[in-house]
């Protein structure tokens, strides 16, 4: 893979791994456009981790919160004051275990998943569907709480959205507001929710690539740089979107995604 052709398919990461149009679905059909085979899980993960450090700038107060709470609990037994961040700690540890779950026996099928347009098609307009739904589920007074089984349920929607042409965002997102979850808090367990799975698919990668005897080269490395500051960008803009009311807007966009990629494999 060419350096340039790193960049692009970073840029592509980073705007469509928070915008709710399936980053891992725009890479799959961006790889077969430059009709490249080579880059596999690690340059999809490693795009991955550049996403994951906008989330950490994003949500750095909320991750610095979670730590330090987890730490007093650890050194006292005392939840006093620390109920909110422990429960979402909680939360997230009860999603990321369905997510785990799925994502390994989906792995099973890498090579049919990562390499099918038709595939990727007809998930990006499973994943319109799910946003034009949403629209009917915004809340902008407080929602319901975030309960373990509320968590299990999205969890395991994000173990789905290894599938290209999901939308991991998206998905878990929309699953938040369906559940009953308010905009802004669907929005933040879904981008805190995403922490453990990627850093969980990077030492997967890692591990493979050393299998392999793989190695990271420049063009990843420019992909990661490019997807990091291109992601900081889109996320911001996706809290935007999510607290004004418009996510839905994107599933026009994931239809047509969906019916071009579809058509393609028909020409």
């Amino acid at each position: 893979m060419e350096i340039y052709q790193g960049i692009i398919l970073g840029i592509l990461q980073g705007l469509t791994e928070f915008l709710p149009v399936s980053s891992s679905g725009h890479l799959v059909l961006g790889q077969i456009y430059f009709g490249i085979t080579e880059c596999g899980l690690v340059f999809d993960a490693s795009v991955h981790m550049g996403t994951l450090g906008a989330v950490f700038i994003v949500y750095f107060k909320d991750i610095q919160e979670i730590l330090k709470s987890l730490v007093h609990y650890a050194g006292t037994r005392d939840v006093r004051g620390h109920e909110t961040n422990l429960a979402l700690a909680a939360a997230i540890i009860i999603g990321s275990v369905p997510t785990a779950i799925i994502g390994l026996v989906l792995k099973q099928f890498e090579e049919i998943l990562f390499t099918s347009s038709l595939l990727v098609g007809a998930m990006l307009i499973v994943t319109g569907s799910f946003l034009w739904v949403s629209r009917h589920y915004y809340r902008v007074e407080e929602g319901e709480p975030l309960t373990p089984s509320k968590a299990v349920i999205i969890g395991i929607v994000q173990g789905l959205a290894v599938i290209p042409g999901i939308s991991r965002s998206g998905a878990t997102i929309a699953t938040g507001l369906f559940t009953g979850l308010d905009r802004k808090t669907a929005a933040r367990f879904s981008f805190l929710l995403s922490i453990p799975a990627i850093l969980g698919a990077q030492v997967i990668s890692v591990k493979d690539m050393i299998e392999s005897q793989g190695h990271i080269d420049p063009a990843t490395i420019c992909g990661t740089i490019a997807s990091f500051i291109v992601g900081l960008a889109a996320l911001k803009l996706l809290l935007k979107l999510v607290n004004t009311g418009k996510f839905h807007l994107f599933a026009p966009y994931c239809w047509l995604a969906g019916i071009l990629a579809l058509s393609s494999n028909f020409l």
